[in-house]
């Protein structure tokens, strides 16, 4: 297909090459510099897809990221689906297609790579067109630190579409050397293909650089394909213009009709006609330039159609000396055509005599006004306030650390953007404590208005037929029309906020960049008051799509969720081990033998730990260093037992429960000196303790001397189990007097181990077994060779390597919780039967009052106990639920509780479990059901402690 509406010169594309790419199975050409857009109108392709809900045929209407219809499908080089077709730079061999509304996720993985960066500086100006430019140069001239982006591939802003002179040189001289002069100046950054997508507190932005999309099958496979930049800034100065508004009349939704804004930067900026033969619908005076500009370059404009009741003089007069006709007064009351628009009908604006005349064209040029791009400065937090002249929302205040410049505050002449924008400047780079410089402004030819415009939201009257569809759509993309609007009003919807939700209008990809304020204006006149006493909708990020990939930069597969391994995984992987996920770690889940299941080889360990020793990797444990002052004060608050009162040396098991008193994790905490404290958590739970100490460190208790952090990494945790692990630890650490007399029960030591020069322990005798245990904690350095001495030292009493399936029986067996598996957020410790590790003596910790609620004292809540199947060797399935009948009735089923833990034990013969259960201690003895299969599995209660009550064995 020939590119037979591309001008045979200007605009600011490579002529010398050529750029091939196939759209919808047809193969066309190009030119670096072409968007897809501006390539599809230039090889006279304007249809681009279908509507979502109608089906109707839809083109381009926009030429950048307002646009709300052109939505394409690139195939090549990887498919992504949603994009616009104006916002897609050209690329050679690039392959698209128009979409229904809606596209396809790619099937594949996402080959390219994504990353994130940081960068501080005092003045961040998002947009560069003339106010940016001016505003960035006169802080960068301060010596001010300056970051600016713009997400167009070259700056200009509203300039690409224009033919205007500045300093009597065309505006591109002026552009190009301010864009030069900040690249050389030290501090500066200068970021394009960058859209400011999301405004935030204390001066953050978010921006996503397009960094390789334009390169399409020549992108570096090593290179980022999109940034975000993390940007924090002392000041920010918005220069991010306006989008032109459309007027909504009967079927305005066929491919031809474009803004005619838009038109005029396709003429400029690419060099494309959008069609042979025009008709302009105006209500202000920048339509008649468009219309001007590309008669100039060989359109054929057939008639100027103003809402107005004059026209302005001048324009006027260059129209008829172009003959371009005039026609004043008017409106198009709706079109003609199928793929592309063939036809407009033009008639007298309400109250005239009705007469309607069709004129033929190709493209129909629509310019409704401007609307100020607010959407950062309202995310920033700024009110915004409705210019009655514009009929448009504009910045309603001054923010401390956000200024606005350029036609973003309205101001719809380049004089008065320059100007703005060098204010701008000047006071962001004051405000950091720079000395801005003369900046002298280029002069502009350009003229202001001659004529105010006209606010004009649709065309009176082209109310559809009884069961006719309406074709008068607001938005283009949700294929909402003004019946839609209607609808919601006449439903007693007031608040702008209510009726998007309930047409949809302004929640596609576009976010109703060219639709929000039509419909706020219909919503006002349907209710008959004003749109300065109408809260507009809220603008929210990100401003543009944004992907998830580039969302999540390098924080993919094992970067998003790391696989961590404790200092002696060679060791468990050599040995045969095999692992379970426990939070990101890999945990030996068991050590099988040759020819071992799952269940022998448990029972082998289990046997191990209480008849001879055992040797575990506890190293996943969370360990957290508490330092201050008050750091006793502070745990007393976080656990439901007394911290402050611990001996330097001893040792506490505690509790933490949350604000309402349901148990969130439990550990041990260490006293290793007057003001130091190591804390130690489940391993799934470590990141969210220490999460929860900050919060209330940071926000309610900032007084407290007391600092944390995550010591887990640095240690490795060995705990050694049996009967023999005296012996064995003895061993090892000669000089450690490892009696019960000289070593109690919740007592640590530092000893030096018979490993290598300079090789100490801090060993702790703490057991979550219920056997004699020690935990032996070393740096994770030393961790490999003291785990291998251990097991040499152990040889000769069989020491045996044992993972987390042991551990969980062997605790079980001795009615130890799981936070997480025998626990949920509804159970206290008085569930658990763990009374005695709360204080009745401290005044206040976290979840205190919520143990006096009537909630959390009734005689029916479910507490842990332990259930003895009558079949030894049925093992119930965690999860299943508890009842109190031998036939279950029909549903719904009156359920009891449910299996918590579920192991077959060495040491009891037989298989067991641990439930929670409707006032299950006062059960101790009952026989209950489990629902398992198609059957019911007998079982009787009893205690949680199954092994060893009195405890005898925890001494060896």
């Amino acid at each position: 297909m020939s590119a037979t509406f591309r001008l045979p010169a200007g605009g600011r594309i490579d002529r010398d090459t050529e750029l091939r790419f196939t759209f919808d199975g047809r193969s066309m050409t190009g030119h670096p510099g072409d968007t897809l857009a501006s390539a599809l109108l230039a090889n006279g392709e304007h249809r681009i897809g279908t509507s979502i809900k109608f089906g109707r045929p839809r083109g381009i209407v926009a030429a950048g990221s307002e646009d709300p219809t052109s939505l394409v499908q690139i195939e090549r080089p990887f498919p992504e689906p949603m994009l616009t077709a104006t916002t897609v730079e050209l690329y050679d061999g690039l392959v698209a297609h128009g979409l229904p509304g809606q596209g396809r996720l790619a099937t594949e993985p996402d080959p390219a790579r994504y990353d994130a960066k940081h960068v501080h500086c005092d003045v961040l100006v998002v947009g560069t067109g003339p106010a940016g430019l001016v505003a960035a140069l006169t802080a960068a001239r301060s010596g001010a630190r300056v970051v600016v982006v713009d997400e167009q591939s070259r700056a200009g802003g509203s300039l690409l579409g224009t033919r205007e002179y500045l300093n009597e040189r065309p505006w591109s001289d002026w552009v190009d050397e301010t864009v030069a002069e900040l690249r050389s100046t030290p501090g500066v950054l200068v970021l394009e293909r960058t859209t400011a997508f999301g405004v935030y507190q204390d001066g953050f932005v978010l921006a996503l650089q397009r960094r390789t999309d334009h390169l399409g099958f020549d992108a570096p496979a090593d290179a980022a394909r999109q940034r975000v930049w993390r940007i924090r800034a002392a000041r920010t100065v918005l220069a991010t213009g306006a989008h032109e508004r459309p007027v909504v009349f009967a079927d305005n939704d066929r491919p031809g009709i474009m803004l005619a804004g838009s038109a005029r930067t396709y003429l400029h900026r690419y060099g494309v006609l959008p069609g042979s033969r025009a008709v302009v619908l105006a209500t202000n005076d920048s339509a008649y330039v468009a219309a001007l500009d590309l008669a100039n370059a060989g359109m054929d404009v057939a008639m100027v159609v103003d809402a107005r009741p004059t026209a302005p003089r001048l324009l006027r007069a260059r129209c008829y000396a172009r003959e371009i006709e005039v026609r004043t007064g008017h409106v198009v009351t709706g079109t003609e055509g199928g793929d592309r628009v063939s036809g407009v009908r033009v008639a007298p604006v309400e109250g005239s005599d009705g007469t309607v005349e069709t004129v033929a064209c190709d493209t129909l040029l629509v310019s409704g006004g401007w609307n100020p791009v607010v959407h950062l400065f309202s995310q920033a937090g700024g009110t915004l306030r409705y210019d009655a002249g514009l009929g448009a929302y504009v910045p309603g205040e001054e923010l401390p650390t956000v200024r606005v410049a350029g036609s973003a505050t309205g101001a719809l002449d380049l004089a008065a953007c320059l100007r703005q924008g060098w204010e701008a400047g000047c006071e962001a780079a004051l405000a950091t404590g720079a000395r801005p410089d003369e900046v002298v402004l280029p002069a502009s030819d350009s003229r202001a208005e001659e004529q105010p415009g006209l606010v004009l939201w649709r065309v009176p009257g082209g109310e559809p037929e009884e069961d006719a569809p309406d074709t008068r759509f607001v938005d283009l993309q949700r294929d909402a029309t003004v019946s839609d609007v209607l609808r919601a009003t006449g439903a007693g919807l007031s608040s702008l906020e209510h009726v998007k939700r309930y047409t949809t209008i302004g929640t596609a990809h576009d976010q109703g960049k060219t639709s929000g304020m039509i419909a706020a204006g219909i919503v006002a006149e349907a209710l008959g008051v004003e749109l300065s006493d109408q809260r507009p909708t809220t603008f929210r990020p990100p401003y543009t799509p944004v992907s998830f990939a580039a969302l999540a930069g390098r924080d993919r597969g094992v970067l998003h969720d790391p696989v961590r391994v404790t200092s002696v995984h060679p060791w468990h992987v050599a040995r045969g081990a095999l692992f379970e996920d426990v939070g990101q770690w890999k945990r030996p889940w068991y050590f099988p033998l040759p020819g071992e299941d799952m269940d022998t080889a448990v029972l082998r360990e289990c046997r191990a730990a209480r008849e001879g020793v055992a040797l575990m990797d506890g190293s996943t444990l969370g360990k957290i260093d508490v330092q201050g002052r008050d750091a006793g004060r502070f745990l007393d608050m976080l656990y439901t037992n007394k911290m402050s009162g611990l001996k330097v040396g001893r040792i506490r098991y505690g509790l933490m429960c949350g604000v309402d008193g349901m148990v969130i994790d439990d550990g041990t905490v260490i006293r290793l000196a007057e003001d130091r404290f190591l804390v130690t958590t489940t391993t799934g739970n470590a990141a969210m303790v220490l999460d929860w100490m900050e919060e209330w460190l940071q926000t309610e208790w900032p007084d407290l001397d007391v600092y944390a952090a995550s010591v887990t990494e640095h240690w490795a945790t060995l705990p050694l189990v049996g009967p023999r692990s005296r012996d064995v630890l003895a061993a090892l650490a000669p000089g450690l007097d490892v009696s019960n007399e000289a070593f109690e029960f919740m007592a640590w030591r530092d000893t030096v181990l018979d490993v290598g020069p300079g090789v100490t322990a801090r060993v702790c005798r703490i057991s979550f077994s219920g056997e004699l245990a020690y935990e032996i904690n070393v740096t994770a350095w030393h961790g490999p060779a003291v785990w291998e001495a251990l097991m040499s030292a152990g040889e000769r009493y069989g020491i045996t390597p044992y993972g987390t399936e042991t551990m969980h029986v062997l605790r079980a067996e001795k009615g130890y919780p799981i936070v997480g598996q025998d626990t949920d957020a509804t159970v206290t410790p008085q569930d658990l039967g763990m009374s005695w590790a709360v204080s009745k003596k401290k005044a206040d910790f976290l979840g205190r009052r919520s143990f006096a609620r009537p909630e959390n004292n009734r005689p029916d809540r479910k507490q842990l106990v332990g259930l003895l199947p009558l079949d030894r060797d049925v093992r119930l399935p965690e999860g299943a639920q508890v009842v109190d009948t031998d036939e279950l009735p029909e549903p719904p089923v009156r359920m009891l509780g449910h299996v918590t833990s579920s192991y077959r034990s060495a040491a009891l013969d037989r298989t067991f479990a641990l439930a929670v259960v409707r006032s299950g201690r006062e059960r101790v003895g009952e026989r209950l059901y489990v629902p398992v299969g198609d059957g019911l599995v007998p079982v009787t209660v009893t205690e949680s402690v199954l092994y060893d009550k009195e405890g005898a064995r925890r001494d060896g």
